[in-house]
């Protein structure tokens, strides 16, 4: 009886007649044998030979017996096409079978729930060679790598027994592994590939993948020698470029920079190609990320990033994951379990990726894995996972004694033979492996690279060559409000946002109306836009406005059948404009921040921004801040122009929702590295954005941007004349001081301090003087000399804040202060009281201190 297991599968005849004919999909089989088959493709991964020490035990699986399905081994069947064929008996199926799942490669496909993608995996394991086997000339390739990779651990171990290394041995084959990945990029005209690596086998993957010249590792692992490149990070964190050729073309590897914080790097590496494809759309790229197996399962930011890059606006077409596999994390034993079907993989089910677990210690299985990963991720766009399941012959670093808290593990590992031992034994009518061992070795300290390596700069890329943007002229502010306020026929827009354009419009009837923070925001990109300049903005409702203020996106408001319908008036600026996006992110920080960081790497001349919802978001990040942004072009020369839009101010509302962290920011500050600034008005907001964008010497931007201040204090919106000249001033003088000389205090302040000292000082007649700050890094220590000059008079300089004496920018700023500040003038702060909160959950409290602080600033005494 002729039974059709599916239109896309295997046709098959039976003998038995106690079969019926059925048709079903893959994973719903109605027919014994497509249950069978069935049970081998959806739960052959779990007993499958994937751990090279053995000591993984095999669960009790009953359905993949033949007799679970009421077959026997003797039941002849004919395959007439595909991979299971042909095969002439149940026994000899159930053998293929067991070849194909439970070998050295195990598929899981549990978080996979579409059928074609289903069918595509299971089709294309199911055509793979006989035990996975490679051509000869491409296996003695791989032998070589493999013996390369042996013997530079070794020959650093005997050189430098006490380096901290990271070594490769026992995963040996992650080499051939990316190798692989190469060559399948090149074969598919892909010329760009992004790598992420954690510490593990990096200096291995240095010498031996990207061609960094053994003899400046090795160098550089000497005490008594230190290269240029190594002096800022460590060796380990260390990446690059490398020029690799394949049989088809070159493909240029970029290696990123990657800290201690492991799978932090992930995001950045998914920025930097995000960055690529958008500014290559007719070129492709891959992006691989080598993960480590604890990190990979128990590192939040990886989840982060897999949810990201799955989103508009993030998307990569697909990530090609290697899970670096010890089975151990530090000293924590990361073991499979395969009886209640856990592996460190298992987070992946979550986005639909499939996994490939693959023994480290058949090479032939894992250069199969790479190329069928590649392929997959070509056909579908899409994530998928190779756990290169090996061991770690040696403690965390070189120095650790494993066998104290595996003792066990660690006697099955010394007494194993290495990969490329196991791998040799296949070989007939080759030389001694000694021999060999020496051969790989010499080559190793003669090799004349193939590889173009260079070191410095993690990107590829020309240097800046922006053009600070000329000044608006009343006309053209015109035209871009136009622009910005025009509403395309028969668009419906809310009631609140043409009410707002009905305001910008009228702001540019007279150059002396006040513009708004939204309306000098929108100003600044617009004009950017208009000049040819790049615009990215994202973060958590940035469309729209945490505080309903940008209204960059508008919806379509009439009637359902239109109401994904949507209007970006920013892309409609000019014919020749640059390029707007704006995303609203998930709800995440470290991996949105670390991705827009990557982007503004990968992308130095477009303005990068990233929004927090509310300063105090920022926390969620910190790793990204104090290793990458703050210090990546200190340690690797990665330069970049992020603006970092952290809303900041003390208004009564608790510290969450209050605290931009100022203080903490200022306190990552050092050698010109950062530029941290709290705007008072919105021309100066207009023009600070503008002045990043055109910077020839860009650096990161963390602004203490408005809150309130946006709409409720008018006096913070600037007359439409402060827009068509000028220039961001990291410092505003007092001019409605007449006699500096007769000056007797002056106080220091930033931000919306600044108009509840003004509001006081004026209802009081006083004579003090209010200096507002707006950049607080670099401190403007000579516009800040050249107002005292002014003011002969003085007898006390007040430096005051609304932040806690432990936060703000006090502590940070106050060396500088000191400094600058003539002898005999007494310096003096005035702050809130220290708290570890950081600020008021009460608005009486906090108006209560808010006066207490403006009184003291002011020299005042009494009830407010």
């Amino acid at each position: 009886m002729r039974c059709k297991y599916h239109k896309n599968a295997i046709p098959f005849t039976i003998d038995s007649q106690s079969h019926p004919t059925a048709t079903a999909s893959p994973s719903v089989g109605t027919s014994p044998i497509e249950r069978f088959i069935d049970a081998y493709r959806w739960t052959g991964y779990r007993v499958a030979s994937i751990d090279p020490l053995g000591l993984l035990s095999h669960p009790d699986l009953p359905e993949l017996t033949a007799e679970h399905h009421g077959l026997t081994a003797t039941d002849r069947i004919i395959l007439l096409k595909g991979g299971l064929g042909p095969a002439s008996s149940i026994g000899k199926l159930e053998k293929r079978l067991k070849s194909i799942y439970c070998g050295a490669i195990g598929l899981d496909c549990s978080g996979v729930r579409d059928k074609a993608r289903q069918r595509w995996l299971f089709e294309h394991m199911e055509s793979l060679p006989q035990d996975f086997a490679l051509v000869i000339e491409h296996r003695r390739a791989v032998l070589s790598r493999l013996l390369s990779a042996e013997m530079w651990e070794r020959n650093v171990a005997d050189l430098f027994g006490n380096a901290k290394r990271f070594s490769l041995e026992g995963c040996e084959s992650l080499i051939p592994l990316l190798d692989a990945v190469v060559e399948s990029a090149g074969h598919h005209a892909v010329n760009r590939m992004f790598l992420g690596m954690h510490h593990r086998g990096r200096l291995n993957a240095l010498t031996n993948f990207m061609g960094l010249a053994p003899k400046e590792i090795l160098a550089s692992l000497d005490s008594n020698f230190d290269l240029d490149f190594q002096r800022n990070d460590l060796l380990y964190h260390l990446g690059g470029i490398a020029l690799k050729k394949t049989p088809y073309g070159e493909v240029s590897v970029m290696l990123a920079h990657n800290p201690s914080h492991l799978e932090s790097v992930y995001p950045v590496v998914a920025g930097m190609a995000r960055a690529y494809k958008d500014n290559h759309p007719k070129s492709d790229c891959i992006t691989v990320i080598v993960h480590g197996d604890a990190a990979f399962a128990g590192q939040g930011v990886v989840m982060e990033t897999l949810m990201l890059t799955r989103r508009k606006g993030y998307s990569l077409g697909g990530v090609i994951h290697v899970i670096v596999n010890n089975q151990v994390g530090g000293t924590t034993p990361n073991e499979v379990d395969r009886d209640a079907n856990v592996y460190c993989t298992d987070i992946s089910r979550a986005v639909d990726v499939p996994v490939l677990h693959v023994n480290a210690e058949h090479p032939d299985a894992v250069v199969t894995s790479a190329k069928l990963a590649f392929e997959y991720r070509k056909k579908f766009s899409s994530d998928i996972v190779i756990d290169l399941i090996g061991y770690r012959r040696f403690g965390h670093f070189e120095q650790d004694i494993a066998a104290i808290t595996q003792p066990g593990r660690q006697r099955a590992i010394d007494t194993h033979p290495t990969v490329t031992e196991l791998y040799y034994q296949s070989f007939d009518g080759i030389p001694p492996l000694d021999l060999l061992r020496k051969e790989a070795l010499h080559q190793l300290h003669n090799r004349n690279e193939e590889t173009d390596f260079s070191v410095g700069p993690g990107v590829e890329r020309k240097p800046d060559q922006n053009i600070p943007i000329p000044s608006l002229s009343f006309e053209r502010l015109l035209v871009l409000t136009k622009a910005l306020t025009r509403v395309p026929q028969g668009f419906v827009n809310h009631s609140f946002v043409d009410k707002l354009l009905s305001g910008w419009r009228n702001t540019v009837s007279d150059n002396r109306n006040r513009v708004s923070w939204s309306f000098a925001e929108n100003l600044a990109y617009a004009s950017l836009l208009d000049a040819g300049y790049s615009v990215r903005i994202s973060g958590i409702d940035v469309e729209r406005g945490t505080f309903m203020h940008r209204h960059a996106v508008w919806h379509f408001q009439r009637d359902q059948q239109h109401a994904d319908a949507a209007h970006i008036p920013l892309t409609k600026v000019s014919p020749r404009q640059g390029k707007f996006d704006i995303v609203n992110s998930p709800l995440t920080e470290e991996a949105v921040v670390a991705f827009e960081y990557g982007y503004s790497v990968e992308s130095p001349s477009r303005l990068i921004i990233w929004e927090a919802q509310l300063g105090d978001f920022a926390n969620g990040a910190q790793v990204i801040f104090d290793q990458y942004i703050a210090a990546g072009e200190y340690k690797w020369g990665y330069r970049s122009r992020l603006v970092v839009l952290l809303p900041h101010g003390h208004e009564g509302d608790g510290s969450e929702h209050s605290n931009g962290y100022m203080g903490r920011f200022l306190q990552l500050c050092a050698s010109d590295n950062l530029r941290v600034i709290c705007p008072s008005t919105s021309a100066q907001w207009f023009h600070l954005l503008r002045q990043q964008a055109t910077a020839l010497d860009p650096k990161p931007l963390i602004v203490m941007a408005p809150k309130r201040q946006l709409r409720s204090e008018v006096r913070s919106h600037s007359v439409v004349s402060k827009f068509l000249k000028g220039t961001f001033r990291p410092m505003i003088g007092d001019s409605s001081i007449l006699d500096a000389a007769g000056v007797r205090r002056l106080v220091l302040s930033s931000g919306k301090f600044y108009y509840a000292l003004r509001a006081a000082r004026d209802c009081a007649n006083s004579a003090t003087a209010l200096i507002r700050v707006e950049q607080l890094y670099p401190f403007p220590r000579l516009e800040l000399a050249r107002i005292l000059v002014e003011f002969c008079g003085l007898r006390e300089v007040v430096w005051a804040q609304e932040e806690d004496a432990n936060q703000g920018a006090w502590r940070s700023i106050r060396d500088e202060l000191e400094s600058i500040v003539p002898a005999g003038i007494l310096l003096v702060p005035v702050c809130r009281t220290s708290t570890a909160a950081g600020a008021h959950s009460s608005v009486r409290a906090h108006l209560t201190e808010q006066h207490r602080l403006v009184r003291e600033a002011l020299g005042e005494s009494g009830s407010p």
